[in-house]
């Protein structure tokens, strides 16, 4: 079994080590720039399944190495049971719950999204993002920041927003709070044919 570093970012940092790749070179490879790959190998920023698709590429992984594997009694079953979902630290500031029973089997891709509070360490530049398909968000505790196309939201519980994820966006939580929110990706980047 492979042993997963505490998030994502790490997890590219200890791979892009592995392959005896510099930052430079893998910016080269995937057209990212130096320093959002800096900062997202620190846990600074978050990045789009189509984005870290790209970068499993270039790093000889697929996607799901990024993810936990889904044990067969919990695909074989339709409930998720909130003790029982899978955690996937994306960032420091962010942690994924998988809504789904098995994530290659279906169009949607539910997930349970914890933003931590906003901090002034570093650059606070929130670096917009595109990818296929269409997005959907229901905010369930907290303030949410949400950029599409340079447009700047707050959302609050209860609020939703839906938009084609081929527009720049991304989002931040820029209070003291945890922001939670339930996010809904179509297509789904995991389902297998």
């Amino acid at each position: 079994m492979k042993k997963h570093s505490d998030n994502i970012g790490s997890t590219i940092k200890d791979l892009r080590k592995k392959k005896g790749l510099t930052l430079k070179e893998l910016s080269l490879s995937t057209n990212f720039s130096v320093g959002f790959l800096s900062q997202l190998e620190r846990g600074m920023t978050s990045i789009a399944i189509d984005s870290l698709e790209i970068l499993a590429h270039s790093l000889d992984v697929e996607l799901s190495y990024f993810f936990k594997t889904v044990t067969n009694e919990k695909k074989n079953s339709l409930i998720v049971r909130s003790y029982n979902r899978d955690t996937i630290a994306i960032t420091d500031k962010i942690i994924q719950h998988n809504l789904s029973s098995d994530i290659t089997k279906f169009e949607i891709y539910p997930r349970l999204i914890d933003i931590m509070p906003f901090s002034n360490n570093g650059n606070n530049e929130l670096q917009l993002y595109s990818h296929e398909g269409e997005e959907f968000i229901f905010i369930l505790e907290g303030i949410l920041t949400l950029v599409v196309d340079e447009e700047e939201y707050e959302l609050y519980p209860g609020d939703s927003a839906t938009f084609n994820s081929s527009t720049l966006h991304n989002w931040k939580n820029a209070t003291n709070n945890v922001t939670r929110l339930i996010c809904v990706h179509n297509p789904n980047p995991f389902k297998e044919n």
